[in-house]
């Protein structure tokens, strides 16, 4: 119990730290020293340390903990460091609630980092604590048992302790890992936030089918681009002098490729700032607030997930996803994890969470890529049924 009680403190511990320290700088720099001083000094130092300050009640809870509590909070760091930039601003467009970010993007970059350590610290834990026992006696300890076997010479008793040591450890380290299997594996339902705006179901069409809700005094909007510029370095890749776009309008870019479409689209959805201009939606001339979906040039799917799933997460609801989805896959492609799908598949997927995002501007880039003919003439229907009276920006080369 205190070995076990030292593991899942040190994990829980580590796990907070590593968010923390990937927020704050000055926190990383601080517990840098400390995870170090843990790693490198012996445990022999740790264990006479601790019983000089606390006796010997608590020593095997407080050296799993040490053991344990590095090795998890680098291997975090390091998954929450690996975490894919261009999904997490996927996330940041579509506004994703932290439940669905931490599960479908964050969690997936952490698994590799924390299975491996999840091992190496279930094995030092147990060495470590037992070992820190023998040293501390403290009193009704396998630890204590090993020390007596030790005084009498009890060769018999110390090999039996070494059996009960070496069961509990397994069957401990199997618990573990069953429990972080089911976690690697579980799908928790999606939720859209409530600031968002909800779906509100229809009579007409497919049971279950869901037409966008656009807000009382949005169906005016405008969205205005006045004075706005980019730039790279001495390079000018952005000059737009104003630009209206009205609701329900749909807008096409077709200008060489270089020439600043991919920033504008960015610009418009917030994930870069511009040099200069401003962008605003407006409403008889007062300004409001707008919110925007995106089809980016790559897909920017969470690829170990299923096109059912990549789309739920963005209406928050499976009958939803699953009907626009319908629209444009053979239904035995929704199940499937998106990296086995082919490119074309991957591109509508997209399109679908970009089009079933409540949002008021749909921003498509290069949406058709990887379509052929047909397909592409079924995916722009979709786009224009599903518009439903947004703003649509594509930008496309053809």
């Amino acid at each position: 119990v205190r070995i076990a009680l030292g593991f899942v403190l040190g994990v829980l511990s580590a796990l907070l730290l590593a968010v923390a320290a990937k927020r704050f700088v000055l926190l990383e720099e601080l517990l840098a020293p400390v995870m170090s001083l843990c790693r490198t000094v012996p445990m022999a130092v740790f264990v006479v340390l601790l019983l000089i300050w606390w006796g010997s009640s608590f020593l095997a809870v407080a050296i799993s903990y040490l053991m344990v509590l590095p090795n998890i909070y680098i291997s975090t760091l390091e998954g929450i460091r690996n975490t894919d930039r261009e999904l997490l601003e996927m996330a940041e467009v579509f506004d994703l609630p932290v439940k669905t970010t931490f599960f479908y993007i964050y969690r997936p970059a952490l698994k590799p980092f924390l299975h491996s350590s999840l091992k190496l610290a279930l094995g030092m834990c147990w060495k470590s604590g037992v070992a820190a026992e023998v040293i501390g006696t403290p009193a009704f300890s396998i630890g204590e048992q090993l020390y007596m076997s030790k005084i009498h010479l009890d060769t018999a008793n110390v090999f039996a302790w070494a059996v009960v040591v070496l069961l509990l450890s397994v069957g401990f380290e199997r618990l573990v890992l069953w429990l972080a299997a089911f976690f690697w594996q579980w799908e928790p339902e999606c939720r859209v936030k409530a600031g968002r705006v909800q779906e509100q179901q229809t009579t007409a069409g497919a049971q279950g089918e869901a037409k966008l809700c656009i807000p009382k005094g949005k169906e005016d909007m405008q969205l205005c681009v006045r004075a706005l510029s980019k730039s790279y370095g001495n390079q000018e890749v952005l000059q737009i002098r104003e630009q209206t776009y009205e609701s329900g309008s749909c807008h096409y870019l077709t200008t060489p490729s270089g020439s600043g479409k991919t920033t504008y689209l960015r610009i418009l959805c917030g994930l870069e700032k511009p040099d200069s201009g401003s962008i605003c939606a407006e409403r008889d001339g007062r300004e409001v607030t707008f919110c925007c979906s995106m089809q980016f040039q790559e897909d920017r799917l969470c690829e170990e997930y299923s096109a059912l799933k990549n789309v739920e997460m963005i209406t928050g609801s499976r009958v939803r996803a699953q009907n626009a989805l319908l629209k444009l896959l053979d239904g035995e492609a929704l199940e499937k994890p998106c990296s086995q799908l082919s490119g074309g598949m991957k591109r509508r997927v997209a399109l679908v969470r970009a089009m079933e995002s409540s949002s008021d501007c749909v921003l498509l880039d290069e949406p058709f890529t990887g379509m052929d003919a047909g397909t592409r003439t079924v995916a722009e229907k979709y786009i224009r049924e599903r518009q439903n009276g947004r703003i649509l920006i594509i930008a496309t080369h053809i």
